[in-house]
């Protein structure tokens, strides 16, 4: 396996990154909403004039929920995601993620509640690529201080369990796109988040590859833990429990959804030849 980890080998801006220790996770109170917005509002001054990127927001997600965020380029969901990931604030309205007041967070707050409660996956991955698969899924655990003996155990555990067992010691250019996104969701699961929140992860994959992704997501979800994932494509949306609609900085459809299975279609696919 590649050597330690050194801090100026980190990505600059990953949100995985905590400035002050990460607390043990605490299990979501069945009582309240995972993640609870109240008339969220996010504003930008731009050339004189103001952005509404969000309009008074309201709504809940409650824990075990999969969630598909959809919209246009514009609509409000990218910045409802950075919301809720603890990347940003609002300007005006509340956000409560497991009971705490987000909003009021200061910065090495909104980092330490990123690396306790959130895993996120991003489209292109966002692996160091001259670092091997184990080293990358460790970074969260490096970012919260966690020894370097814990950090490898934890990490072997959550590659066994997308099926990366044998390609620890890979590179993400010795791997193809979608064990990189593999990667990418066990590093998102390493600090065992409540929340997984996935940009587009199956927008750089193929049609099989990215039904492999939705049938993990999915797997993840039946063990608890909480899904929200942006996507344009509506195929991939109807893999989700739940569709939220976002356009011109308002919810305009929040709807149930009876999701297909991703494990079934790929077992009605031909298999892939050599």
């Amino acid at each position: 396996m590649n050597a330690e980890i050194r801090s100026a080998d980190l990505p600059a801006g990953d949100p995985h990154a905590a400035d002050a220790p990460a607390m043990d996770a605490r299990a979501p109170d069945a009582a309240q909403p995972l993640i609870r917005c109240e008339a969220l509002a996010k504003r930008y001054e731009v050339g004189g004039g103001t952005v509404h990127a969000l309009r008074e927001l309201t709504l809940s997600v409650n824990a075990g929920e999969f969630v598909a965020v959809m919209g246009p380029s514009g609509s409000g969901k990218s910045t409802f995601m950075n919301l809720v990931g603890c990347l940003d604030q609002p300007s005006t309205g509340r956000y409560w993620l497991a009971g705490e007041p987000v909003d009021s967070m200061n910065r090495d707050q909104l980092a330490a509640i990123r690396n306790r409660l959130i895993g996120f996956v991003f489209q292109q991955f966002n692996l160091l690529p001259r670092t091997s698969a184990q080293d990358n899924v460790e970074l969260p655990l490096l970012y919260a201080g966690v020894p370097r003996v814990e950090r490898q155990a934890r990490a072997l555990r959550r590659l066994q369990q997308v099926g990366l067992g044998e390609r620890l010691d890979h590179h993400p250019s010795q791997l193809s796109g979608g064990q990189q996104q593999r990667v990418a969701i066990a590093r998102a699961l390493v600090n065992d988040p409540q929340l997984i929140l996935a940009d587009e992860p199956t927008g750089a994959l193929d049609s099989r590859t990215s039904i492999e992704v939705m049938a993990l997501m999915q797997a993840l979800n039946r063990e608890g833990i909480t899904i929200v994932l942006v996507t344009h494509e509506a195929d991939v949306a109807a893999f989700a429990s739940r569709i939220i609609g976002f356009r011109d900085g308002r919810v305009v459809r929040d709807a149930a959804n009876v999701p297909h299975d991703a494990a079934a279609q790929l077992a009605a696919l031909e298999p892939e030849q050599g």
